[in-house]
């Protein structure tokens, strides 16, 4: 009876160990899905703003150009008015 008493306890603490053994285990799986979940979200909010800063560079660049093309037109426009001025004046 002692002998039996002796080995349900020892196959009780073994059964802890091997559970514990898989909880662990199991902690371990969590823990790393939880890590790779946090990485994804957080490369998805980067790639969110990265495309956010190339899209307002593209419209600044875009602007940018037109004003640059009306200067020219204004100043191509000042010139052939000079040009003329000085040509009527000579």
């Amino acid at each position: 009876m002692v002998d039996e008493a002796i080995e349900a306890k020892n196959k009780r603490i073994s059964d802890a160990r091997a559970e514990a053994r898989e909880i662990l285990k199991q902690a371990e799986i969590d823990a790393h899905k939880a890590a790779q979940d946090s990485f994804k979200v957080g490369e998805e909010k980067i790639l969110e703003e990265r495309d956010k800063i190339v899209n307002d560079g593209e419209k600044n660049a875009i602007a940018m150009s037109q004003k640059a093309q009306a200067n020219i037109d204004k100043s191509v426009n000042y010139l052939v008015q000079e040009f003329e001025r000085a040509v009527l004046n000579e």
